[in-house]
């Protein structure tokens, strides 16, 4: 059955998931690695297109990232180390010694786990932001690596679902990011 285009009235996330569903390959997949730096992952989705609503969307990215190898993780947790961002958390307000904890306890866990720290924070305040960050790495500076890796995969899971999220709502042309 051939899609029907939304019409001007649809909803953002209907037109951007649409958009989304008629992307070339390459163009999603550079889309999707966006959210997401596992290339397994952004060519599992864009193979599955053309989903019909966004919780199908979500729901088969979910799946994907529970099926992410060791390898793939590592090469989506080396995606989020090269990200132009600051260091999670350093943009929320805080005392300067907050600051210096933060930077400490990103660098012990980069020592301690070879990677980046990950940590989904959608719903956290901003006026809270840097507490939560610094006592999420600290309590799982004490996880075995193994146990840090299904946190990390899982952390990794629901920032690409928010990020995913985030690109069908303002998904404005093919390939958009």
């Amino acid at each position: 059955m051939p899609s029907q285009r939304p019409d001007a009235s649809t909803e953002p996330a209907l037109l951007g998931l649409h958009r989304f569903n008629e992307a070339d390959a390459g163009a999603a997949e550079e889309a999707l690695l966006a959210c997401c730096g596992s290339h397994r992952w952004a060519l599992r989705l864009t193979a599955h297109r053309p989903y019909p609503d966004l919780g199908s969307l979500l729901a088969a990215a979910s799946e994907a990232s529970y099926d992410l190898r060791p390898a793939d993780l590592a090469e989506a947790l080396a995606d989020e180390s090269w990200m132009p961002q600051p260091l999670l958390g350093m943009r929320a307000p805080g005392s300067q010694a907050a600051h210096t904890a933060l930077r400490a306890a990103h660098a012990a866990y980069e020592a301690r786990f070879g990677h980046v720290f990950v940590v989904c924070l959608d719903g956290v305040d901003p006026e809270e932001m840097l507490d939560t960050v610094l006592s999420s790495i600290r309590t799982r500076l004490a996880n075995d690596p193994d146990e840090e890796r299904l946190i990390a995969a899982d952390e990794l899971r629901r920032i690409a679902l928010t990020r995913l999220e985030h690109l069908v709502a303002t998904h404005s042309e093919a390939g958009a990011r």
